[in-house]
């Protein structure tokens, strides 16, 4: 038996929304609360993703926290070590650091309806309980969060390195040697560019092209970062004009896809400007709509391709024999490693399935055929005091997932206000928050009406943001503006009251608890 330990709120995972959540529980004046996180130390996807070349699509002045800061971002698109070290500096500055148990795995969270809590089990190296008790659990491991490896035959006994962008083996030396890039997107195009100078050989195993658009990066000067850190608000006004373009564009990909014509005509002539060759170029552009999958940001990608040590293979990678890759049209590369950027489990997220509700199912099986979904990206029916932090349906295509995990912070504060008052005016008896199901399916039928006539549905692609049944469920399709107004308060007609039963009668771990309409 491992040690316990009962906490008020236990958050999975300390990327930006596990740091963001600590950072908004303390403002509540919470400090009962823990932070599990698997790995040695903090930054979520900012943290595994060591790749060469490994940067942020959107300027750093809004890929931040409001309350944070930062005036000594060194470029508009800074890479990964800054805002890695921006990560650990938000913990220091907030004094997050207590809350923190690192090197401990969530292996199960199972809903306890006697109790009215949560039991999380966790598993590593790491110090500390071993099991968890928790009022709420809020998971915000993210949706980057496991790497995807495809199921490609004979992958398994190919005789070189085989590493994922996200796992990033740094003990390989890829100077001269044969490597293939399986993927084109965002993490392959950063790849490619990085490791091409000094391969022996490149091969890019591409199934579908992405549209590629100029990346306008620059370094931030020194008179820039003196008046962010001696005047404050010029740095909000220079966020509050790189949000306004992008809620601007909005419309484009929700309810207007025909105007993105003039944003696929300069890609087109990105394109053109480094492809030369007439058949490379006609093997890179697209066949759909331009952002239907994510518009990609670079200057480097398309030179590099154009390299004479770089082969495209446009048909994907169909089988592995010995150190032989073979195309699905029959091309052949032979080579010494390689490199996957082949995506995570978004839809399909490994978390779902260490979770157990009120009715004795795990998340996933109740996602299982309906696809992911939830309550304003945050709750779900049958899993009382549990809420998500990029939840279904609060990825975005053109801006900043750090505006929505505000928004859900500020709803994640609410819930939490709302059930602290129902535990005092219990009489003694504590109470939790469980989502309706016909919220649930009211929300999530008005999410996925927008959805059938933005350019991520209709856009003519097969994206990651689609499940196995073709339902987008990983995207929000409106402006930041709107999803924030719509999780700024909880709406009590949404949800039940779940008291806990007398103690004289304790109702069994599995058995439905008294429900009330929150009043």
């Amino acid at each position: 038996m491992g040690q316990h330990k009962h906490v008020r709120v236990a958050v999975i995972g300390s990327g930006f929304a596990g740091i963001g959540a600590a950072v908004r529980l303390r403002r509540e004046g919470i400090t009962d609360f823990v932070v599990l996180e698997r790995a040695d130390s903090v930054g979520g996807t900012w943290r595994d993703n060591e790749y060469p070349g490994c940067a942020c699509d959107v300027p750093s002045h809004l890929y931040s926290f409001s309350f944070a800061p930062n005036p000594d971002w060194p470029r508009t698109f800074s890479g990964q070590p800054y805002i890695r070290a921006y990560l650990e500096d938000v913990v220091d500055t907030f004094g997050i650091g207590s809350h923190l148990r690192l090197g401990r795995e969530v292996l199960s969270a199972r809903w306890d309806t006697a109790e009215l809590h949560w039991v999380v089990e966790t598993g590593g190296r790491g110090p500390g309980p071993t099991t968890y008790t928790a009022d709420v659990v809020v998971s915000a491991g993210g949706p980057l969060s496991d790497p995807k490896t495809p199921d490609i035959p004979g992958l398994a006994d190919f005789p070189g390195p085989v590493f994922h962008t996200a796992r990033w083996d740094h003990d390989v030396d890829l100077r001269g040697k044969r490597v293939a890039v399986i993927g084109t997107g965002a993490s392959a195009i950063q790849v490619v560019p990085a490791i091409q100078p000094e391969v022996g050989h490149l091969t890019l195993f591409q199934r579908t092209p992405p549209w590629v658009m100029p990346r306008h990066d620059r370094d931030i000067t020194r008179f820039e970062r003196a008046a962010h850190r001696a005047v404050p608000a010029t740095g909000a006004l220079r966020r509050r004009g790189l949000w306004t373009i992008r809620e601007l564009q909005v419309q484009a990909f929700t309810r207007h896809p025909g105007e993105l014509g003039v944003v696929e005509a300069i890609a087109r002539r990105h394109l053109a400007k480094a492809i030369g060759d007439p058949d490379l170029r006609a093997r890179l552009t697209p066949s759909y709509r331009i952002g239907c999958k994510r518009i990609l940001l670079s200057n480097t990608y398309y030179p590099a391709l154009a390299r004479p040590n770089v082969d495209v293979v446009t048909s994907g990678l169909a089988e592995v024999r010995g150190s032989e890759l073979v195309g699905a049209d029959g091309s052949t590369a032979e080579v010494d490693a390689i490199v996957l950027g082949t995506g995570f489990h978004v839809t399909d997220m490994p978390i779902a399935e260490r979770v157990t509700g009120a009715a004795g199912r795990t998340l996933a099986e109740t996602w299982r055929g309906s696809g992911m979904r939830s309550l304003r990206g945050a709750t779900v029916d049958g899993f009382p005091n549990w809420m998500t932090i990029i939840g279904p349906n609060t990825g975005l295509g053109n801006s900043s997932m750090i505006l929505m995990i505000e928004a859900q912070l500020d709803y994640l504060a609410d819930y939490l206000r709302k059930l602290g008052s129902l535990d005092r005016g219990g009489k003694g008896r504590r109470a939790a928050l469980d989502a309706r199901p016909g919220a649930v399916r009211a929300w999530n039928d008005h999410v996925q009406d927008r959805m059938a006539r933005t350019v991520w549905n209709t856009g003519g692609c097969t994206s990651w943001y689609m499940d196995s049944s073709g339902r987008n469920t990983t995207i929000w399709p409106g402006t930041t503006a709107e999803f924030r107004r719509a999780t700024l308060r909880v709406d009590p007609a949404e949800y039940d009251i779940v008291r806990q039963e007398p103690a004289a009668a304790p109702a069994p771990a599995h058995a439905p608890a008294a429900k009330e309409a929150v009043r």
